[in-house]
């Protein structure tokens, strides 16, 4: 047990997700709990993480939940280790939430992108079909989050666009999608900034420089392609030809970095899979079990193409995971550093009232916000 590198989870705490300031003591062994001397309250090790008032062992769960993850069918889980369905679908909730909370304080975080390629996919449920968008960094290979709902509309392209918005810098950025026209409106419509005015109402959003849209547009014939239409929505030619030269090897537009996300996606959830019955039966399933995979694709999963030369060691090749291409981390995580991770809340800010702060006011924020 280390206090150092712990923090206070409780949100009414000024030294809430804070580490290293000499304000967690151990308060007990066995279990191990921790005690923050700020607010005196004591909390369990593994306290916002995935195994939070989980009694089962950490090995048990790590090996369950690997599997759900890379697309082992969840009735050979539980003939396996003679788990119930319920618990095994309990544990796969739990590790989607836990891992779209590592996505948001992680992945969401502002970064020059380069080139995103976005897609939809069609899943089907039972009694009903939704639809599952994504986005890909391509440089980098990072999976930088999906949306599931009911209808292809313009609304689930715009909350996907949304989380991209999230992890983009304002620097030129080029979008490559397919035929689908909500993309258009969307990318103009989050990607803008406000001009302030100094005056009362709304201020005057503009749109964001260098932003090019590309679209692949592709013909079938008894489920053949039989033709491909590229098509540049916004940006000039040399704008998208430079971006491509930088982000993939070649200069043709395309949208098959995405596309082999997909086929990542389909091999390892089992109601992506086409002509299966393994039907997902509610959207939350789903949702969880996309941020699963998702998460386990950036941070534990080798990729193929991002891997360097050696150099120190001898080793011919150095493997990369997506995660750490883009600079997140520096080794590939194993499950269990994926389960037990800990994401601290925001930083405490002293509450807004009249009048002049208190002395105790003004020294927990000289003490905790700076």
């Amino acid at each position: 047990m280390n206090p150092q590198i712990e923090f206070c989870p409780n949100v009414d705490c000024p030294a809430r997700g804070q580490n290293g300031k000499g304000n967690i003591i151990i308060h007990s062994r066995q279990p191990e709990r921790y005690k923050c001397k700020v607010c005196g309250k004591t909390f369990t090790a593994t306290k916002g993480t995935m195994l939070y008032r989980l009694h089962k062992s950490l090995d048990v769960v790590k090996i369950v939940i690997t599997l759900l993850a890379y697309g082992c069918p969840q009735q050979a889980i539980e003939a396996a280790f003679g788990l119930d369905e319920r618990t095994v679908a309990d544990w796969q909730h739990r590790a989607g939430q836990h891992c779209e909370q590592v996505h948001q304080h992680l992945v969401e975080c502002p970064r020059e992108l380069g080139q995103v390629q976005a897609d939809e996919l069609r899943v089907k449920q039972q009694g009903q079909v939704v639809w599952m968008a994504m986005a890909l960094q391509v440089p980098t290979r990072l999976w930088l989050g999906g949306t599931v709902a009911k209808q292809r509309s313009f609304e689930l392209i715009k909350s996907l666009m949304e989380k991209v918005r999230a992890s983009a810098l304002c620097r030129p950025l080029l979008f490559c999608t397919d035929g689908f026209s909500a993309y258009f409106r969307a990318i103009q419509e989050v990607f803008r900034e406000a001009v302030p005015t100094g005056q009362a109402g709304r201020p005057h959003l503009r749109p964001w420089d260098n932003l090019c849209i590309a679209q692949v547009v592709k013909q079938y014939a008894r489920r053949r392609v039989i033709g491909i239409t590229r098509r540049i929505l916004q940006g000039t030619a040399e704008q998208i030809q430079t971006i491509l030269r930088s982000t993939q090897k070649s200069e043709t537009i395309n949208t098959a970095y995405v596309e082999r996300l997909n086929a990542t996606f389909r091999s390892r959830l089992a109601s992506l899979i086409r002509r299966g019955r393994s039907l997902a039966r509610q959207t939350l399933t789903l949702y969880h079990g996309m941020y699963l995979i998702g998460t386990v694709y950036n941070f534990c999963t080798y990729h193929k193409s991002l891997r360097i030369p050696g150099i120190v060691g001898g080793h011919k090749w150095l493997p990369r995971t997506p995660a750490m291409a883009t600079g997140l981390t520096d080794h590939c995580w194993t499950m269990e550093e994926l389960l037990l991770f800990r994401v601290p809340p925001s930083r405490w800010s002293p509450p807004k009232k009249r009048g002049r702060p208190s002395t105790l006011t003004k020294s927990l924020a000289a003490q905790w916000c700076s």
